[in-house]
């Protein structure tokens, strides 16, 4: 399990990866914390996306809460990519998880 710190390294290291191979979404799975209440990472690491939202490093970010058909941004998300309609954990709340789009 990594630390807080090695986390959000692995996020500023993987974003720049995933754009220069012409990844627009990515799924990334923070987890929720050990006891199901909100960890370190999971905070650290949606702070941190909210802050590169802000500077426009990012185009958006939905939590995994979110993400669900009802959502109008989740929606307009998945007309445009349908292949996103078949995640395993669409509709289904998953905290554990945040859609960052690139």
């Amino acid at each position: 399990m990594p630390s807080v710190a090695e986390a959000l390294q692995r996020l500023e290291d993987e974003l720049p990866s995933a754009r220069q191979h012409n990844q627009l979404v990515l799924k990334i799975v923070h987890g929720y914390g050990s006891k199901g209440v909100g960890g370190d990472i999971r905070i650290a690491v949606q702070k941190r996306l909210r802050e590169m939202l802000e500077a426009k490093q990012i185009r958006g970010c939905i939590f995994g809460e979110d993400w669900s058909k009802s959502c109008d941004e989740v929606w307009k998300l998945l007309q445009a990519r349908p292949e996103l309609k078949s995640d395993a954990d669409l509709g289904r709340c998953n905290r554990g998880i945040t859609i960052v789009l690139l």
